[in-house]
């Protein structure tokens, strides 16, 4: 079965560290390695934990080892994120088209991608383990990422090649309101037009059926169809007022 390993190289701040497993956990990965990190305790550092933002199961399984060669264990295809131009190395292409190769592999490997450290990178050693390079496409004239955001980047690509997760609706759907509520609004909005004086039922032309027309195209929610009652009746209870004695 496929796998997706995340390996940081050399890693000095913990907050990178954390973030990256946030960034890992939102997008369904929880295999992490870090390769020489600064600090040797740094899965427990309260910076790093603050950064995970609740990502902690993804800390309480990440590894340190001492080598790239270390981390590699059960990885097929090895994605190295590298900027600096080289003599020669791995084919270096964006994220989505090596991506989308990978995926849609009949036998797709399990991945690793590595990232270098803040300061410098990822060494030409390191690079040349890799299958390939991938570069970010940013603003030619400013290519500068944080640690954790090329990480987020690069596993939104990944798990979008692999298929996505569905989006996740925040309110109910809308429910439109049936023809025959909309010809009880119809009749109701009839009657207060005539009571405020702006119908004639004598000659009312073509105003009733252009109405229906238009709410038939606004396609009214049944939530938005009570409203426009609630204005019928208001518009009505005016008109008796204004009608009253003094």
């Amino acid at each position: 079965m496929h796998s997706t390993r995340f390996i940081l190289m050399n890693t000095s701040h913990p907050g990178n560290v954390g973030a990256t497993a946030r960034a890992m956990k939102v997008m369904g990965f929880d295999d992490l390695v870090l390769v020489r990190p600064r600090f040797a305790d740094v899965l427990q550092q309260e910076e790093t934990l603050a950064f995970a933002s609740g990502a902690t199961e993804v800390l309480e399984r990440a590894r340190v080892v001492d080598s790239l060669a270390e981390a590699l264990d059960g990885v097929q295809f090895l994605v190295g994120t590298a900027m600096t131009p080289r003599d020669f190395g791995p084919p270096c292409s964006a994220p989505r088209p090596l991506f989308e190769g990978l995926a849609g592999r009949a036998l797709r490997p399990s991945l690793g991608l590595v990232f270098g450290s803040e300061r410098f990178g990822m060494s030409n050693e390191d690079v040349y383990r890799c299958h390939a390079l991938v570069s970010i496409p940013t603003h030619p004239d400013y290519g500068s990422l944080n640690l954790a955001q090329a990480v987020q980047l690069l596993a939104y690509e990944w798990r979008q090649a692999l298929g996505g997760f569905p989006v996740q609706a925040r309110t109910k759907p809308p429910e439109l309101a049936d023809a025959q509520a909309v010809q009880g609004l119809l009749t109701h909005w009839q009657q207060a037009l005539v009571d405020i004086g702006f119908l004639d039922p004598v000659a009312p032309k073509k105003l009733m059926p252009r109405l229906n027309q238009l709410v038939n195209r606004a396609g009214l929610q049944s939530e938005e169809l009570h409203i426009l009652r609630g204005i019928a009746r208001a518009m009505q209870k005016a008109a008796a007022q204004d009608k009253s004695p003094c």
